[in-house]
């Protein structure tokens, strides 16, 4: 006797759609808390949409929407990343932001910034006089007229987080499947039946984090979508590592009501980066360099850091976010469907994914039996204030020198748990070919150590791109 879908060993509890960070982040909450997971991602690593670029902030939520849940799951999130950040030896980078005033107007909307953050509970948010801002930075601009202070702003590593979320998930029994695109589903009342590109997968409950394409998987399997993405393009500027020496706060413009605007700010790897821009596009898939753009955010960036003047570019990437057409998140459970969209998370969302993944369990009504000893990965580091492997004996050879990166790393890196899929995911884990040469000379041996290994196999010109 068949026994009945609900009741069968091959059911997963849940499935995630959406191998971005807040899909990993939910893999790893649900696992966690007992349930059988299974990642679907339709690419053939992580971050491989969105999430792959972003400033690397985590934030206090000073500046986000009052009440809001986007605010809740910023501030959740940044608390539970600094509990959790040394068990899984994950970087932390203490550089405090100052939204800098530029210009009269900007230093009379200082007071509402600093109103605000206290109203959001980050209260040592403070105005500083242009002295202060000189004192705290003194390669700024002359013309930085004062500044709203924000000493709880971290840097760290936007990659290796997730990264450590999915493996811990996977070290207590979650499943992903990789080149998986979810092409068709249907729902009997218990149990979801997922149709995807390497075959068809079973579920009591279905966690929309599909990014870029999270309306499209609604319309698809609901019938109709609760909201509409609309692709935002960032551009970025990375600047020589030597430029990081002029900068230690994240420095932050005043908003207007479109976008945060650019900011300026080192990295955990010691870059200097400038960006985004805000840059509305109906491309999902396509987030192309422009020349011009990327002259002007050079231009701006010497504009407030005049010691950036003909400092070397090591990288010029750009990056989509999932604006959709309301501001806040797009988080919906539905009923009688066993479903919960996960939409909308636009540059936020890399602090918040701890806090989006409570927020979302807290929306499931199904209890489980949560391990009984969690077990944590611990994360080979890439950041630059912290020890590196080639500063430990028995690396074998450097086979990146601009990033440092070891043959060591590399080869651990192939033959983890959770493999690099493509080249993308291997620069990701160990920043070969991330470099000023931006894999010029280390291309051709990246290209043999990873023979074999990546689901899509690189060619020896394949590293020579911006990114």
């Amino acid at each position: 006797m068949t026994k009945p879908l609900a009741d069968r060993t091959d059911v997963y509890d849940v499935i995630v759609v959406g191998g971005g960070v807040v899909g990993c982040a939910l893999v790893r909450r649900f696992t966690l808390e007992g349930a059988r997971v299974l990642l679907l991602e339709k690419s053939s690593d992580i971050l491989s949409g969105a999430s792959k670029g972003n400033s690397a902030i985590l934030h206090t939520g000073f500046d986000a929407p009052r009440d809001s849940l986007e605010l809740r799951c910023m501030q959740d999130g940044y608390q539970e990343y600094l509990d959790i950040h040394a068990r899984m030896n994950l970087p932390l980078l203490k550089s405090g932001a100052m939204v800098v005033a530029w210009s009269e107007e900007d230093l009379r909307k200082l007071d509402g910034i600093v109103e605000q953050a206290h109203d959001n509970g980050v209260a040592d948010v403070r105005i500083i006089d242009r002295e202060r801002v000189r004192a705290l930075e003194p390669h700024l601009a002359a013309h930085a007229l004062g500044a709203a202070e924000v000493p709880g702003e971290f840097l760290i590593d936007p990659w290796s987080a997730p990264l450590a979320y999915l493996q811990q998930a996977l070290m207590h029994g979650a499943n992903t499947q990789f080149n998986a695109e979810v092409t068709n589903g249907q729902f009997d009342g218990g149990v979801w039946r997922l149709l995807t590109s390497r075959g068809v997968f079973l579920t009591r409950t279905v966690i929309n984090c599909a990014g870029l394409f999270g309306d499209h998987l609604e319309q698809k399997l609901l019938g109709q979508s609760s909201f509409s993405i609309h692709p935002r393009k960032g551009q970025f500027v990375v600047f020589d590592k030597a430029a990081s020496r002029y900068l230690k706060n994240i420095v932050l413009p005043v908003p207007n009501e479109r976008t945060k605007g650019i900011v300026l700010t080192r990295t955990v790897y010691g870059n200097l980066l400038v960006g985004p821009t805000a840059e509305e596009q109906d491309d999902r898939l396509h987030a192309r360099v422009d020349s011009e753009v990327l002259s002007q955010l050079i231009a701006a960036a010497v504009e407030r850091i005049p010691a950036l003047e003909g400092m070397p570019v090591t990288a010029t990437y750009a990056a989509l976010r999932p604006a959709s057409e309301k501001k806040e998140y797009r988080v919906r459970k539905v009923e009688g469907k066993n479903w919960i969209t996960v939409g909308g998370i636009r540059s936020t969302g890399l602090t918040a994914a701890l806090g989006i993944a409570k927020h979302v369990f807290s929306l499931y009504d199904t209890q489980h039996c949560p391990p009984a000893n969690q077990q944590w990965p611990s994360m080979p580091n890439l950041a630059e204030h912290l020890p590196r492997d080639y500063q430990q004996p028995g690396y074998g050879e450097i086979v990146c020198h601009c990033e440092m990166v070891t043959l060591r790393e590399i080869d651990a890196a192939l033959r983890s748990p959770l493999p690099p899929g493509d080249l993308g995911g291997l620069k990701r884990r160990t920043r070969a070919c991330m470099g000023r040469c931006q894999g010029f000379y280390c291309g051709a041996r990246v290209a043999e150590l990873s023979a074999g290994h990546l689901a899509i196999p690189l060619a020896t010109g394949d590293c020579h791109e911006s990114h």
